[in-house]
């Protein structure tokens, strides 16, 4: 078990814990604000876990997001428009700004690529509902294929509520090559349910189907998410990444910032320099697997002389101008 450590750092209190040990989420909320003294975080949810009081919070200037209890003046809460005004100029702010006109697409809606410049690309791995045991296999060749030029591996992991109820030991092994510095990983909240009607068409289907509860599907996937251990990330995947513009911009007004991808392996969709890749390693999706496992193994040189990268996505997202 971790020991529980706590930091006061600029006025404000950041603790880290043993997350085996954490007691329920209740009156989990979103709460926006900013904390008061420097390094300047976004206060996006707050809630009650062991007698005390939590904080989702966000640095805009590195997009990286972290779980902290602060001290009584440490924190402001302010309307949604007066905190983007106040970050404008962060790469939060800026990507805010982005992602207003990304919005009308029923398909890859959001960030779909980030710094085009960059040698490499940013890994998503998709788990959403299945059955079927996480494909191992793909993490193994990852490792195998990037270590020692990468270590940690930097890829990003979408996540739905209902994988996690199911998959506690798959869960586990990933957690398990994060803590032994194996990989970086970003969690994405990729809704709850994932609801998948296969005699709906795409327009009311997904997150778009009528009975939709879309607070539910947001913010008890971040509960399920922080009660298993993982921190959300800033970003969020659309299952099916399909959208419209209301649920869009619904999922922005949560503070969320959208991911898409410009290559969907398992449709044929070939990588490009800061392309969002997507494959799905939740057993459902054997061809795309096969797909990047023939591609790293292709690039071995290149990865091999660092001029072939896997990119950290909040990272990559903040360079972007």
């Amino acid at each position: 078990m971790i020991p529980t450590r706590c930091l006061v750092l600029t006025g404000i209190l950041f603790v880290s814990v043993s997350w085996s040990a954490l007691g329920q989420l209740t009156d989990y909320r979103m709460w926006v604000g900013l904390t008061t003294r420097k390094p300047e975080q976004v206060v996006l949810r707050r809630w009650k876990q062991d007698f005390q009081t939590r904080y989702l919070v966000l640095n805009p200037q590195t997009l990286q997001t972290s779980v902290v209890a602060l001290l009584p003046d440490g924190i402001r809460e302010l309307p949604w428009a007066s905190v983007m005004q106040q970050v404008r100029q962060t790469a939060y702010g800026k990507a805010m700004q982005i992602e207003q006109k990304r919005d009308i697409n029923l398909q890859d809606a959001g960030i779909e690529r980030t710094d085009t410049t960059e040698r490499g690309f940013s890994l998503t791995i998709d788990l959403c509902p299945s059955t079927k045991p996480l494909t191992r296999s793909v993490f193994e060749q990852l490792i195998r294929a990037f270590e020692p030029e990468e270590k940690p591996i930097p890829i990003t992991v979408t996540i739905t509520g209902l994988w996690m109820a199911n998959h506690q030991q798959d869960l586990a092994y990933l957690k398990n090559l994060v803590s032994r510095g194996e990989l970086a990983i970003t969690w994405v909240n990729h809704s709850y349910h994932h609801r998948y009607n296969p005699r709906l068409p795409l327009q009311a289907n997904f997150l778009l189907e009528a009975s939709t509860d879309l607070n539910a599907e947001v913010l008890s996937n971040e509960q399920a998410m922080l009660q298993n251990g993982l921190t959300p990330s800033i970003f969020f995947r659309f299952p099916g990444l399909v959208s419209d513009k209301a649920v869009f911009d619904r999922i922005l007004a949560f503070g969320l910032l959208p991911i898409g991808s410009d290559a969907w392996l398992a449709k044929n969709q070939q990588p490009k320099q800061g392309s969002l890749v997507l494959i799905h390693a939740n057993g459902n999706e054997p061809l795309g697997i096969t797909d990047f496992i023939n591609l790293i193994r292709k690039k071995s040189a290149s990865i091999e002389n660092k001029s072939w990268l896997l990119y950290d996505l909040p990272a990559s997202v903040a360079k972007e101008k």
